[in-house]
């Protein structure tokens, strides 16, 4: 069927830039990058494509949706190439990561349903008036003292001073404000969207306001998968015509 496509219709790029909603540069652009087949050329040099280019770029827009600019480019790139095989890690590597992201979610909403104030700090994480300092905390969440440093800047976090050392010190409020910020960041959150959640949790007294976050997650997750199934549906007829 690929053989047949090849010799049938023959498309100039205005007239697959208007099928799909783009300009022509981003048609040579595509096709410059290795996302679709090489074009043919007239005698007088002008491209010409055929609607395998199309079905190429059929697939490519509905894998952009679930995987990203950079993954689609490189899983066309891959089919182009005739490294199928390279294709399908790639492909394997995003959803992969997208189930990560869902035991991040699951992460998430376990660490709220646990943000309960322990009744007995490790002892090598606290100061002498009660709370834990920053390198015990850091470590204790896997991160650098730097990032608890910039998310205090960022307002994330107020920890207090200890009268003595100066030393930072984390109360039970601030480690759950740290924890909340650190699964959040594991979620793809910027830090100035996770600032205000912080402060409406403050200002409540409670963790409810991350309940619309949340909700919203797991719809930008399910959103996300079911793009990657439109975006294998695309890819797989763009393999099938090539034969």
């Amino acid at each position: 069927m690929g053989r047949n496509l090849q010799n049938a219709e023959r498309l100039r790029p205005v007239d697959l830039a208007r099928r799909h909603g783009l300009s022509t540069q981003a048609i040579r652009n595509y096709e410059e990058a290795g996302i679709l087949p090489a074009a043919g050329r007239t005698p007088h040099g002008y491209r010409t494509y055929t609607p395998l280019h199309a079905r190429a770029l059929d697939a490519f827009l509905a894998l952009v949706s679930g995987h990203g600019h950079q993954t689609a480019t490189s899983v066309m790139r891959a089919v182009n190439q005739g490294a199928a095989e390279e294709a399908f890690r790639l492909i394997d590597e995003s959803h992969a990561q997208l189930l990560d992201d869902r035991r991040t979610l699951q992460a998430v909403e376990s660490a709220l349903r646990d943000l309960e104030p322990t009744t007995e700090p490790e002892p090598a994480a606290v100061s002498g008036a009660g709370g834990t300092f920053i390198g015990p905390l850091a470590g204790r969440l896997g991160i650098r003292p730097a990032t608890l440093r910039a998310w205090e800047r960022a307002g994330l976090v107020r920890p207090r001073r200890d009268p003595l050392t100066g030393y930072r010190v984390y109360d039970e409020p601030d480690v759950r404000d740290v924890r909340l910020a650190h699964q959040l960041r594991r979620g793809g959150y910027l830090l100035e969207q996770i600032a205000p959640l912080i402060a409406q949790v403050r200002a409540a007294g409670g963790l409810e306001p991350l309940e619309a976050a949340l909700c919203d997650w797991h719809g930008r997750l399910s959103a996300r998968g079911r793009a990657m199934l439109t975006g294998a549906a695309g890819l797989e007829a763009y393999l099938r015509e090539r034969g």
